[in-house]
């Protein structure tokens, strides 16, 4: 039976999934990303922090968050450069996803492309000033 229940919507189970990747930015930058997105969404991340490594560089480190709400609005952020963040998912799920971020940081859009049923979204995340909220200027 759970064949049957599949076959009728195959995409539900992953519906509310979005791997996220940041990059161009320092681990502290990337692990305050991602303790706003793991207060707010299920993670697969659990407390890991991203790490400085040997590299002089790590290319992204990523994770996978499950939106299957939207969470009220976070306080701002402080970030000490900017991050470059590829959101990539159902269209629900991203735009959730994007919202928290938006709350949390001063978010521009580098680029989006959607297909049948998913959207990828790359999004440049800066600190609001002085670390008041977005908006509360």
């Amino acid at each position: 039976m759970p064949e049957a229940g599949e076959s009728r919507t195959p995409h539900a189970p992953t519906a509310d999934l979005v791997q996220v990747a940041l990059g161009e930015c320092s681990p502290a930058d990337a692990d305050t990303v991602f303790d706003v997105l793991r207060t707010h969404f299920a993670s697969d991340r659990g407390s890991d922090a991203p790490r400085q490594t040997g590299e002089e560089c790590p290319a992204v480190w990523t994770g996978e968050f499950r939106a299957a709400h939207s969470p009220d609005s976070v306080p701002g952020v402080l970030l000490a450069g900017s991050v470059t963040a590829d959101l990539q998912g159902g269209p629900v799920a991203v735009a959730r996803l994007r919202r928290t971020l938006e709350s949390a940081f001063v978010v521009s859009t580098v680029g989006s492309v959607s297909g049948d049923q998913e959207i990828e979204v790359q999004l440049r995340l800066t600190g609001p000033e002085h670390g008041a909220p977005p908006g509360d200027g």
